[in-house]
């Protein structure tokens, strides 16, 4: 974070303001105007005892609460926030399957496009549960937003990490889904439907 401070009055550093500090202050000020211009942010800096050149940085700390149209930086409410990620979490997942698909589709020389990339997956797949459990199943199918999973154990209502191998060797894709149904295969066999939610962090 950086950390310039407001002098005190005999020009020795101060106790307190921070780059962070004003962008805050800046954060605040767009919420209540609705937006904010490059020269009330000089001003904010000003009157914290800094330099105003310093405003591009403050911005950078600002983000991503603001967003610039025509000159003018416009409070992004959180709400927004939260769909601009989830778009950005579809997003990823979206590429990550297709990338999968591909491969399997060259690897097994299929040509056939289904609805949302659907695509007959059969392959191993690691599960690992929020009990810390790592279970070995066998995915039936994988599309763009989630995948069919078989195995000996009911998933429902679970949020799991999902490992999909890459068929050309490349590192697995893992991902975050939630398991939304389950239903019986045969003895002992369930089938479970799980929906992705996003890109699981390297462990």
């Amino acid at each position: 974070m950086s950390t310039l401070t407001e002098p005190s009055s005999n020009g020795t550093p101060g106790a307190s303001t921070t780059l962070q500090d004003v962008a805050a202050s800046v954060v605040r000020r767009a919420q209540q105007q609705g937006y904010i211009v490059p020269r009330e942010i000089r001003d904010e800096l000003t009157n914290a005892g800094m330099p105003a050149s310093h405003w591009k940085e403050v911005i950078a700390l600002a983000q991503p609460a603001l967003t610039l149209r025509r000159g003018r930086y416009y409070f992004v409410p959180a709400i927004s926030l939260r769909m601009q990620q989830e778009q950005k979490q579809q997003q990823d997942i979206h590429q990550s399957v297709r990338r999968i698909i591909r491969h399997y589709k060259k690897a097994a020389k299929l040509v056939e496009r289904r609805e949302q990339d659907r695509l007959d997956f059969i392959q191993p797949v690691k599960i690992h549960t929020e009990e810390g459990q790592e279970l070995n199943l066998l995915s039936r199918d994988l599309s763009s937003t989630g995948i069919r999973i078989v195995g000996t154990h009911r998933l429902l209502g679970q949020k799991v990490v999902i490992t999909v191998p890459d068929v050309d060797g490349s590192e697995p894709a893992r991902f975050v889904a939630r398991i939304l149904w389950t239903c019986s295969a045969g003895d002992d066999l369930f089938e479970n439907g799980g929906r992705f939610l996003e890109i699981a962090k390297k462990a």
